[in-house]
């Protein structure tokens, strides 16, 4: 079973992002957060919908990126 609260180092990695981005986050007040006093503990589970549309999004750009380009009609074969 995976915990429930990351730390700072945790929550970065598992965002893919680097600690300094994250602590900004915090600070601004886009990322809940606890600070216990030595450390931030943050609740993984308030990153699933941001994760989930990540995943979303790259699913979206390899179809897009994956579809073949179609021919111009407007264009005549000279041989």
């Amino acid at each position: 079973m995976s915990e429930i609260y990351l730390n700072l180092n945790e929550a970065a990695e598992y965002l893919s992002i680097s600690e300094e981005k994250l602590k900004r986050l915090i600070v601004q007040g886009r990322v809940r957060a606890i600070h216990d006093g030595n450390q931030y503990l943050l609740n993984k589970e308030q990153f699933n919908t941001h994760l989930s549309q990540m995943e979303k999004y790259k699913e979206l750009a390899e179809e897009y990126y994956n579809e073949p380009i179609p021919e111009d009609r407007d264009i005549k074969d000279e041989d």
